[in-house]
């Protein structure tokens, strides 16, 4: 005779309540002292300075064509990633990780590196196409690209490593091709995984600071972002720089709240 045993998820114990209060508050009071020193009645006339509007465009458009790239070129990579094992996909995976962990100042100095004027392959592009990338736009969409396609990449690899492979093999059984399988079974299988990752993405890039000012420098109106913005605002108009940064954490907060409703939404209906 069988016994039916019942699994039931205890509650955490008090110790473990009191931990994640604290980190949960570690996350949410620096936010909150933020919005005390806002000057409310100020901010709309902080926000409208012509300094401001310049960097919100320029963060705006960079942080959207980042995202773009991103999905373009690390779904593919992410694809590659989850399908493939040994020695040689550890060390992409481990690459692909790294501008994770590296100070973003270090992430500036290896574009330089690779892309200034004397650089890698930037001194053949300055001498065969008399192109300089660095403290330009284009260098900004790189930088922010170079912190934050890491995010996109892990998170549609964890999804891949998880979903799909069953049904690619049923399609392959079928005589589908490769290219009918990615398009009509694995990418549908993980787009919500790819939402996900594309908002993490645009996030990083909105918020991207240290490698973007090392690479691609501060020229107000051409390659300075609103963190940018925030950080010389600290020294001449600290009501500005916190304008900006509700400003900030507002624009964040609504986009990954209505992209959250959006996963849920599929989540219930089974994707």
């Amino acid at each position: 005779m069988r016994t039916a045993v019942k699994l039931t998820s205890g509650s955490p114990s008090r110790l473990i309540k009191a931990l994640a209060a604290i980190g949960l508050l570690a996350l949410v009071a620096p936010i909150l002292g933020i919005l005390t020193r806002v000057r409310w009645l100020d901010l709309w006339s902080q926000l409208a300075d012509p300094a401001v509007r310049d960097a919100l465009i320029l963060s705006a458009w960079t942080s959207v064509a980042t995202t773009i790239i991103a999905v373009v070129i690390g779904v593919p990579l992410a694809l590659m990633l989850a399908r493939s094992s040994g020695r040689t996909a550890g060390f992409a995976r481990a690459f692909v990780v790294l501008p994770l962990v590296l100070p973003p100042v270090v992430s500036g100095v290896a574009l330089l590196a690779l892309l200034g004027r004397n650089g890698l392959i930037g001194s053949g592009i300055d001498t065969w196409f008399g192109l300089t990338i660095p403290f330009t736009q284009v260098a900004v969409v790189i930088a922010q690209l170079f912190v934050a396609l890491p995010f996109l990449v892990i998170t549609v690899e964890g999804a891949l490593r998880t979903k799909g492979q069953h049904l690619e093999q049923a399609a392959r059984t079928l005589g589908a091709s490769e290219s009918r399988i990615v398009w009509s079974v694995t990418i549908p299988a993980v787009r919500t995984a790819i939402i996900a990752g594309a908002a993490l993405c645009w996030a990083r890039a909105l918020g991207e600071f240290g490698a973007t000012v090392t690479f691609a420098g501060s020229f107000p109106g051409i390659t300075q972002t609103l963190p940018i913005e925030v950080y010389y605002s600290l020294a001449t108009n600290p009501d500005r720089a916190i304008a900006i940064s509700v400003l900030m954490i507002a624009i964040c907060v609504v986009v990954l709240v209505s992209l959250r409703r959006s996963w849920s939404g599929r989540l219930l209906h089974g994707d």
